[in-house]
């Protein structure tokens, strides 16, 4: 079917939804618009979907969402009456259209007679994990588009053990979903029906304590805490997301009593209007805490993303001005605190993902632990967690990823930010018991482990051209490998789609045993490294840089070579400036 044809299926379905059916008609002379909405389905992919809000087959709207839901429901149906009955948890974040869609999926899940459990008001993507474990349900659903910008909304699945589903589960629910023929003919049910019928159960308080409880569980020293809490001073934004009651009072519960919020972002709001991205990888998202934090002399600064599974931090540097860490210093200062202050078993086991900064591997083997690659996104940290607890043989400790995502209690399958911002707290208080501050300490970590730098350069191409555009700059990487960059031999390069690891001074490949992925990594002699990966939500093709060197301006200047050698070679295939 064309993009024409499909369009017109659309616009003359007589019981097309009037606000859909409006937006159609306003923008019937606009093309270009037409054809993006339509030229294609909206790919539910690895872990669920994500896309803009509006009419058409590649936008988000009740009709991709019932699509979604009911490749699900079948899913869940060949698997048997059991898991019908142990239902799906359904939560949402404070996005446009984010209650109705949690509710499409149940009505669409209800007219199969699978049981759901729809939190009553927006709640964390990582409470939705834990829901999915604390009622045994056989499935999860959270609305949500991350920290993607507002015209955005997203169908995210995650499997019985709380993790974002596998690859295979994810398989057997797209060949469902694309089995769908026609996305406006859905049958749903009746909510009130289901609600009397006992299949739709809204559920809320009681889950959320005992998610509480299980927060309080993360903390290594409450003692120190309770020294240091009375002059320790923290601001916190939600970004306009969901964070705002549950770290609260997870940061009350564990002993900080000086929170101070920032007003303007405290509440939801689908318009994230006092942000250009409610993204806290982006440190403009910091200006308002900053500000809060010079009037009220914070320590640490803190601010989550719509759905809280991300976290930035911000503190007093050299200078005494507040600097936005990146996740990678983020994840050092954790997993050093972790392995420094608490007891742990020889077993105990470190999870990154391959685009994470090299200093954890470091700092995990000075002490022993060994530390385990997966490929980006969490649902791969979630699956080792799973084998750990079925093998017996590891321990779980910490995971992590360059992008702000962090866990520590494995109550919860996926990054949680909430346990992130408590943990946070805590290492910072323990600093300060030391009359250092969080930067201090970083600058400790480096100059015990090493001076490493990172960052990360994102290349947004959007709609047909640009997926032309990604696909034609991953192809020359991997048919005109770059030898030499800035200077530096490269050693080896990855390419998780063959699953070939190529040593190049030998010219001998090597087998990569992680799952097929698009994505190629460049590791140089000096131990740089630095690797592409297409966005899988986004119209974005990325590019992540890594150095070591034994100073900062050595590391920093290593890093600015590299970016601008790889960054100009990229910029010369596309003619786009990044």
């Amino acid at each position: 079917m064309t993009w024409q044809e499909s369009y017109t299926k659309w616009k003359q379905f007589n019981q097309l939804d009037e606000s859909l059916a409006f937006e159609l008609a306003n923008n019937e002379d606009n093309i270009s618009l037409l054809e993006e909405s339509f030229y294609k389905h909206l790919e539910f992919g690895t872990g669920g979907m994500r896309g803009e809000i509006g009419p058409g087959t590649n936008r988000m709207n009740i009709y991709t969402v019932r699509k979604a839901a009911e490749g699900l429901a079948r899913y869940i149906e060949q698997n048997g009456e059991e898991a019908k009955k142990r239902g799906v948890a359904i939560a949402y974040d404070s996005r446009f259209k984010s209650p109705e869609f949690a509710m499409e999926t149940a009505r669409t899940l209800g007219a199969h007679g699978i049981q759901s459990y729809v939190f009553e008001s927006l709640r964390t993507t990582p409470e939705l994990s834990f829901a999915v474990r604390y009622l045994h349900a056989y499935s999860g659903v959270v609305i949500t588009a991350s920290h993607n910008p507002k015209e955005y909304n997203g169908f995210k699945v995650y499997g019985p053990d709380g993790a974002q589903i596998s690859s295979s589960i994810a398989d057997e629910i797209i060949a469902k979903v694309n089995e769908v023929d026609n996305e406006l003919t859905v049958a749903v049910e009746d909510a009130e029906k289901l609600k009397a019928d006992g299949k739709l159960a809204m559920i809320g308080e009681k889950v959320d304590e005992a998610y509480l409880r299980n927060l309080q569980t993360i903390t290594v020293n409450p003692d120190m805490i309770k020294e240091v809490a009375d002059d320790f001073r923290i601001v916190y934004t939600p970004l306009h997301g969901t964070g705002n009651i549950p770290v609260r009072k997870g940061l009350e519960a564990i002993g900080f009593s000086h929170v101070e919020v920032v007003k303007e972002q405290e509440l939801p709001d689908a318009n994230f209007s006092t942000v250009t991205s409610p993204n806290p990888e982006e440190h403009a998202a910091f200006a308002l805490a900053i500000e809060y934090g010079e009037q009220y002399n914070a320590d640490i600064l803190l601010g989550t993303d719509p759905d809280t599974d991300r976290v930035g931090v911000a503190v007093k540097n050299d200078q005494g001005k507040y600097e936005v860490l990146t996740g990678n210093q983020v994840g050092a200062l954790l997993l050093h605190y972790l392995i420094t202050q608490k007891q742990n078993h020889p077993t105990s086991t470190v999870l990154k993902t391959i685009v994470t900064s090299e200093m954890g591997r470091d700092i995990a083997a000075a002490h022993g632990l060994e530390t385990i690659d997966t490929l980006t996104g969490y649902k791969y940290i979630g699956a080792w967690i799973n084998a750990f607890h079925e093998q017996k043989d590891r321990k779980f400790l910490f995971g992590y990823e360059e992008s702000y995502g962090y866990l520590i209690g494995d109550f919860v399958r996926d990054k949680d930010a909430v346990q992130s911002c408590l943990l946070i707290a805590e290492v910072a208080a323990y600093y300060k018991s030391k009359t250092m501050s969080l930067y201090e300490g970083l600058t400790a970590l480096y100059e015990q482990y090493g001076y490493y730098q990172e960052d990360l350069v994102s290349l947004t191409l959007k709609g047909i051209a640009g997926v032309e555009q990604i696909g034609a700059i991953l192809t020359d990487f991997r048919t005109n490998p770059m030898k030499e960059i800035a200077g530096k031999q490269v050693v080896a390069i990855e390419d998780y789609q063959s699953s070939k690891s190529l040593n190049v001074k030998l010219n001998q490949y090597e087998e990569i045993t992680l799952p097929k992925s698009n994505v190629i990594k460049y590791k140089l002699d000096n131990g740089a490294w630095f690797c592409l990966r297409p966005s899988g939500t986004e119209p974005k093709i990325k590019f992540y840089f890594g150095v070591k060197e034994e100073t900062m301006e050595a590391s920093k200047k290593a890093l600015e070579e590299m970016k601008q050698n790889v960054m100009g070679r990229v910029e010369a295939l596309v003619g786009v400036e990044a």
